[in-house]
């Protein structure tokens, strides 16, 4: 193994944005979603704030509907939305065998 192929220096472990992570996770979706929004209560949050507080960027805004779209194959479960949107996000954990599959070591 030649230097360049080395384990990766720190300096380039920074340098790794959270996509570049986020597509290692690997995730076996449902058929159904384990989220729904509220969507009359979305709309009249003024600050919409599960529009950025998602790490895996799980929802989005339509812009002609004003609704909020939920891409549920990319949620890693850690809660925040349910924690921060508890109003109008509804969040359970997904079917056991189903969702985000972390491995370690």
């Amino acid at each position: 193994m030649s230097e360049d192929q080395a384990v990766p220096s720190e300096e380039s472990k920074l340098k790794e944005t959270i996509e570049d992570k986020l597509f290692l996770v690997k995730y076996k979706p449902d058929k159904e979603s384990h989220i729904q929004v509220d969507q009359v209560k979305f709309k009249a949050d003024r600050i919409k704030a599960v529009l950025y507080i998602c790490p895996a960027k799980t929802y989005e805004l339509n812009e002609e509907t004003g609704e909020c779209m939920v891409a549920f194959e990319n949620c890693l479960e850690c809660g925040t939305c349910k924690v921060a949107c508890a109003e109008y996000v509804k969040w359970v954990y997904p079917r056991g065998g189903f969702g985000v599959q972390y491995r370690f070591g």
